[in-house]
């Protein structure tokens, strides 16, 4: 299994990643409550609906700190959802805040509630960090999802994901009679290849969530990473290969036993056909973040160097040789595998690995 430290270096936003930001509009003028959620001053564990304790914390805040949090976050969540029309959120109220000590990013998950009908959702505080934003864009421009987060100073606000957390859906659903095997297969084949294409690392099971949606003859599944934190940190390539992690174990032998590798080869290209599509429509968003990414210095030199090393063996080409920040190599490993004509699967590094 990939070895991952515990804790990855933060990185603050860059006067390029917030032009970037600004231009695209994910820059928005929002309250900056990310310390303002520091001051809690109790907490007790969350458990889940049935009773099992998680890594949140339930956390309490003195009186007139939540009197100030309040309207604050209900602002927030009317911005993220209706672009801040004040109508739209006196009828809401935070009916919970959790935070997540065990996260990179540190995040709070708050809750909130509409007072008209009792429905709930949810969205999420992070300190803002420059590579997991980049993650975020990434995700947004070249898989098949669209992600909703707003930044403005240290305080990065993120939608919530919904789906089957994956450890959930390994533990509880894959051994259903009913799963469609094929389904399953095929698109965790696709998931590890956009996760290795542009570099998303630390995809073990309780990073994703499995999208289950009915369709009018089958079931259909979408993979989503919900974490960002390990964009293009990590030295080693295994790292950024889902099936390489011991916890997606099952959902990879299932994916062997029900695919031969000609099959496995196709749906690899399928995916990195489909990426190479939606990165032409956004050429322009595209370029412009990579432009801004090689720019950065987003991993210790020793990760750049090892990683540099790992793709030139893996691909069999010197195109990475000059690389010198990991931004850089993320360019260079996007581009190559999705414009260059002379790119190929050798069967290395995905599956067939």
């Amino acid at each position: 299994m990939p070895i991952i430290s515990r804790r990855k270096q933060h990185y603050d936003v860059s006067q390029w990643l917030g032009q970037y930001l600004y231009h695209f509009g994910r820059y928005t003028d929002i309250p900056l409550v990310y310390d303002e959620l520091l001051r809690f001053t109790g907490s007790i564990p969350y458990e889940d609906p049935s009773g099992k304790e998680t890594l949140w914390l339930t956390v309490m805040y003195p009186h007139e700190v939540m009197m100030e949090l309040r309207p604050q976050l209900t602002q927030i969540y009317s911005e993220l959802k209706v672009g801040g029309d004040t109508a739209h959120h006196e009828h809401l109220m935070v009916d919970r805040i959790d935070f997540g000590e065990f996260g990179n990013s540190r995040p709070f998950r708050i809750r909130i509630t509409n007072k008209y009908n009792d429905n709930s959702d949810y969205y999420y505080v992070k300190h803002a960090d420059a590579s997991r934003i980049y993650g975020l864009e990434l995700e947004h421009i070249l898989s098949p999802n669209r992600i909703n987060y707003m930044i403005r100073g240290n305080t990065l606000i993120e939608e919530h994901i919904a789906g089957l957390p994956g450890d959930v859906f390994s533990q509880d659903y894959l051994t259903m009679p009913e799963i469609n095997r094929i389904r399953i297969a095929k698109e965790f084949v696709k998931f590890n290849e956009r996760c290795f294409i542009r570099l998303l690392g630390d995809m073990r099971s309780v990073n994703y969530v499995v999208d289950v949606t009915p369709d009018f003859e089958e079931v259909q599944y979408r993979v989503r990473p919900i974490d960002f934190d390990q964009q293009s940190y990590q030295g080693g390539a295994k790292i950024y290969m889902a099936y390489r992690f011991s916890s997606n174990r099952d959902v990879t032998r299932l994916s062997f036993r029900e695919m031969n590798r000609t099959t496995i080869a196709q749906y690899a290209e399928e995916e990195r056909t489909q990426m190479a599509r939606r990165a032409r429509a956004e050429k322009r968003r595209l370029q412009a973040l990579l432009a801004s990414m090689a720019r950065e210095e987003l991993s210790p030199q020793k990760h750049v160097f090892q990683l540099r090393e790992e793709l030139v063996r893996i691909h069999e080409t010197d195109r990475f040789i000059e690389c010198e920040t990991m931004g850089e190599l993320t360019k260079a490993h996007i581009e190559y595998m999705l414009y260059d004509p002379d790119f190929t699967y050798r069967g290395k590094r995905t599956f067939m690995g």
